[in-house]
Formats: C-alpha cells, sequence, structure tokens
C-alpha cells in the first residue's frame, strides 16, 4: 500500500500533524493536493518544518486557494477549476519508487472538492488506504462512526485509527464499534517541533509497518 490517505473525522483534529507523524515513520514523501485557507500558511510548510530533512520530499499543492473554506466553495469563489483528473495525473508522476506517499486531504471524508466530486471519490481514484484522524470531543464518537461506515460501505482499505489529545475511554468503544486496529496516539504539546514528531513516529513505526506488511 504504496498511498497512505489522511483523512479526519471533521476539520481541526489534528490530521496535519498526523500526517507529519506517519510521513516521518514510514520515511515517506508528504503531498496535500488541494489547500485552501492558504493566507494563514499552508499544512505543507507546516509538515516540512516538522519531517526529517534529507529523506521525504513535500510536493508541491496541485491547487492552493486562499479562501479558509470547503475547497468546491473557495475554488468557486476564486474562479479556479479543479480537476481530479490532474490531481491523479500528479499524483502518479510523483509517487516515489522507493517509499510510500502520504496524502492529506481536506476536512472530512464528504467534503467537496468540486460540485460533482467528494474527497472520497478521489481517495478511491487514488487506490489509497487511509488512516483516520480523530480526536475526542462531544459528538466524536458518532463522527468518527459514521466516517469508518463510509469507508466500510465504499470498499476502501483502511489502515486504521491515530487518536490525538488526551486519551479517553471512547477510543476503544471507537475501535471496538469499527472493527479497525488503533495504529497509535498523538498527545497534544505545548510545543510541536521537529523532536517531538520524530519521537512520535518512532512509536508509529513499529505498528504502520506490521499493519501495511
Amino acid at each position: 500500500m504504496n498511498r497512505i490517505f489522511i483523512t479526519g473525522i471533521g476539520t481541526g483534529v489534528g490530521k496535519t500533524i498526523v500526517s507529519a507523524c506517519v510521513t516521518a515513520a514510514l520515511q515517506a514523501d508528504y503531498w496535500k493536493p488541494v489547500q485552501s485557507g492558504s493566507e494563514e500558511g499552508t499544512d505543507t510548510q507546516t509538515v516540512r518544518s516538522l519531517v526529517p530533512e534529507g529523506i521525504t520530499v513535500c510536493h508541491q499543492e496541485a491547487y492552493v486557494l486562499k479562501e479558509p473554506a470547503s475547497p468546491h466553495l473557495a475554488a468557486r469563489l476564486e474562479h479556479v477549476t479543479i480537476q481530479t483528473t490532474e490531481i491523479i495525473r500528479q499524483a502518479n508522476q510523483i509517487q516515489p519508487a522507493n517509499r510510500p506517499l502520504v496524502i492529506e486531504g481536506a476536512g472530512g471524508l464528504l467534503v467537496p472538492l468540486t460540485d460533482d466530486v467528494l474527497t472520497l471519490d478521489l481517495i478511491q481514484d487514488l487506490h489509497a488506504g487511509v488512516i483516520i484522524a480523530a480526536q475526542n470531543y462531544l459528538g466524536s464518537i458518532n463522527h468518527s462512526l459514521l466516517t469508518a461506515s463510509v469507508l466500510q460501505h465504499a470498499g476502501v482499505p483502511v489502515i486504521g485509527w491515530i487518536f490525538g489529545g488526551d486519551y479517553h475511554t471512547n477510543e476503544e468503544d471507537v475501535v471496538r464499534l469499527s472493527g479497525y486496529p488503533m495504529i497509535g496516539r498523538i498527545p497534544f504539546a505545548r510545543e510541536v517541533n521537529r523532536a517531538f514528531v520524530q519521537q512520535q513516529a518512532q512509536l508509529l513505526t513499529a505498528p504502520l509497518k506490521a499493519l501495511l506488511a
């Protein structure tokens, strides 16, 4: 499984930190094909500052949009046409020959990329396996299991869950009810830097490699 797509149960659940940790753990390349809200900085810039230097290539986005909104809305406001065929073309072009490509999505599975294409559709077209990033909050069990259910119904291969933040027993319920394994958890940190990401990556390496074998 050379393409790993990082999706979240919602917005603001730590997809970018999960992406950085998974990228470092697998010594993979990183790509976020569609970035919105770019005036606040890009996720590619963040990941590049967090992963070890000299191994990972953080590839340029296919589409960068200023508006902090869903890609389809940001593109509409900025008169940009997102073409998923172009995203697939670029994915095939940049795919590393000897290591995985970690692909970070925008928001959750059902976020529209265009008027007709959802993030879920792109995952299927990329033939990627999915890691679900989740955190505990009021309603997170519902959001987690809805995400899992959509992936199950679509027949998308799921590698497992990576939880963030403080531990809660809800994680065990989500794992049990979804049937998808827990890969690990990334705690909150006052400062997220390269050393923190490398520490978390070392903890994720063995379970990731076991699940990807």
